[in-house]
């Protein structure tokens, strides 16, 4: 469950700032859209673990979005709305939500609704994932893949460096990483010198690519790498 990435769809900025807030203290990653359409694009392009989903939005209202999400496929979602009458609730059920938070809330209460949603659908397997933007590992099954909303997911046929490199970009999405640091934790057992890194650095760039994350890999001039959130 941790590193999971939730979508908070909610146009109030002080809102969606408290619950990010209680989400990152519980090690869940967040991304926020303030209205349905850009719910949508987040959807599409980061696939996110879960979807905490306000109803009165603008452009596209939540039961829009939640029924354009459900199109796609199964991705958990929340509604957290002020609308609180019982058929709202029964529609919000009815066409596919997974929970229903009424407004005002609890911050801490949702934290613990978004988990046992998660823990109810990942069906015990999702400690073993990890992911960022559409990047996958898979540490049970030692496979990584791209996953790409118009053709499905692509595997990239890593090196045992490539894939622990990876893992290590994973486990710690936007943060620099020193060349010193990658050769410790990928390649302990090895002479390698630190300039070994940027070869295989290089390389897995190259595969990610190849597969349709681009931009995800940046060089930081004089410091290491990092994984950003892609072009």
């Amino acid at each position: 469950m941790e590193n999971a990435l939730i979508c908070v769809v909610e146009d109030d900025p002080d809102i969606a700032r408290i619950l990010q807030t209680y989400l990152e203290r519980e090690r869940l990653r967040v991304i926020c859209a303030a209205d349905g359409e850009a719910a949508l694009q987040q959807h599409r392009s980061l696939n996110p673990d879960l979807l905490l989903l306000d109803v009165n939005i603008p452009k596209k209202d939540g039961f829009a979005v939640l029924a354009e999400v459900r199109r796609r496929g199964d991705t958990p979602v929340i509604f957290a709305t002020a609308m609180a009458e019982d058929i709202d609730r029964l529609t919000g059920l009815r066409m596919g939500a997974d929970d229903y938070v009424v407004k005002p809330f609890n911050p801490a209460e949702v934290v613990a609704r978004v988990k046992a949603v998660l823990r109810r659908t990942s069906g015990g397997g999702r400690a073993e994932l990890l992911r960022h933007g559409p990047i996958e590992a898979d540490l049970s099954a030692h496979l990584a893949r791209v996953l790409d909303p118009e053709t499905g997911p692509n595997s990239l046929n890593l090196t045992l460096s490539e894939f622990r490199i990876l893992v290590q970009f994973l486990n710690a999405p936007m943060r620099v990483l020193s060349r010193g640091e990658i050769l410790d934790a990928c390649l302990p057992d090895s002479d390698a010198l630190e300039r070994t890194v940027d070869s295989h650095v290089s390389n897995l760039r190259r595969k990610l690519e190849a597969a349709g994350a681009v931009g995800f890999v940046v060089n930081v001039r004089g410091v290491g790498y990092r994984l950003a959130a892609g072009a």
